[in-house]
């Protein structure tokens, strides 16, 4: 078990202004009555922190620390805490949400309307101690090491679009997208016992999907993607499809040309592109657009599917590095988009 020693100073990984990041000296944060400190062991490098380096998220500000994929060992407990001690290995779940407006008493905490994300709207995990509200926290088995354990919140995204896209075995579902989300989504859907088929442009990304157990992969380079479909779906569509790509093209398509009668289609992606459509192909085959952010509590149900073996986070993990060189991780990401699934930041 570990114990919080004092000392108030820590590291952390700093975005100072798009394109520059850096290792700084912090205070180490004070908790109030209802927070955790966690000593951060692990953090994935998402896709969002990779824009707000890079100036492209509108909600960001800066400076920032980024992070929002992190787990760690809780170190001190404020006195109105519950359920969480000293000691314990955490999840931080790092959506906040006020509790009380129209979003929050319809339990879609994740789209509150003062929804606030670490490290995006507040300063995230790339730290080496990080404050939270003890119902942010969740427990983690002893046997998930601390690398695996840092994908749970990206596998609760999983969990949230097959909530919001109804996922069953019954249904035959499109991917757009053979990134780290699109590959979670393929284990889910796999997990759940639907037939998948995923699209991308990126070989070494569909390798991965087939590796993973995609029952079709298909590049949107080299094959025309409406013939294919329709093949593997008999003429009949896809009941079910995630747009994780943020093309507008592609979400056209998949509106046009993709669905069955009667299909969902879940949208992940974040862009300001306007969308070409037409009404008819929606109310023509009652079709369902569902928009989809963040998790809604999902934590405990995927730290469930770690626990059990249904879902397998190492298939995503390419690559680690000491949190000392972030910038180094924030590079080599940008350099390698055919290599990177998911990077780790370690901590001491």
């Amino acid at each position: 078990m570990c114990s919080y020693e004092g000392g108030n100073v820590m590291k952390a990984v700093v975005v100072e202004k798009p394109g520059s990041i850096a290792i700084v000296e912090r205070d180490i944060p004070e908790i109030t009555e209802t927070q955790v400190l966690v000593k951060v062991k692990a953090a994935g490098i998402c896709g969002s922190d990779v824009h707000i380096f890079h100036g492209k998220n509108a909600f960001a500000t800066y400076p920032r620390v980024v992070g929002h994929e992190f787990v760690g060992e809780v170190v001190k407990v404020g006195s109105q805490t519950e359920h969480i001690a000293v000691g314990d290995r955490v999840a931080v779940d790092p959506v906040v949400s006020c509790g009380h407006c129209y979003a929050c008493q319809h339990d879609r905490h994740n789209v509150c309307s003062s929804l606030q994300v670490m490290g995006v709207h507040r300063d995230g995990g790339f730290q080496e101690y990080v404050a939270a509200d003890y119902r942010q926290a969740y427990k983690l088995p002893d046997n998930i090491p601390w690398e695996i354990a840092a994908t749970v919140e990206p596998y609760s995204i999983g969990a949230q679009v097959a909530h919001r896209g109804r996922l069953t075995g019954d249904d035959t579902v499109l991917i757009c997208g053979a990134g780290p989300i699109g590959l979670i989504i393929l284990q889910v859907a796999k997990m759940k016992g639907a037939r998948v088929a995923i699209l991308d442009i990126v070989e070494s990304r569909l390798e991965k999907a087939k590796e993973m157990g995609a029952d079709m992969v298909v590049n949107g380079k080299t094959t025309d993607i409406v013939d294919a479909m329709k093949e593997f779906t008999n003429g009949e569509g896809f009941n079910l499809i995630y747009e994780a790509t943020a093309n507008t093209k592609i979400l056209a398509t998949c509106i046009r040309d993709l669905p069955s009668q009667a299909g969902r289609i879940v949208v992940l992606g974040f862009t300001t592109q306007e969308l070409p459509i037409r009404q008819v192909d929606i109310m023509g085959r009652e079709l369902e657009i569902i928009g989809t952010r963040l998790n809604n509590h999902r934590f405990p149900e995927v730290i469930g599917w770690f626990k059990d073996g249904k879902v397998q986070p190492k298939e995503i993990i390419t690559h680690t590095f000491p949190f000392a060189k972030a910038g180094e991780a924030f590079a080599f990401n940008d350099e390698h988009p055919d290599k990177v699934l998911k990077i780790i930041l370690t901590f001491d």
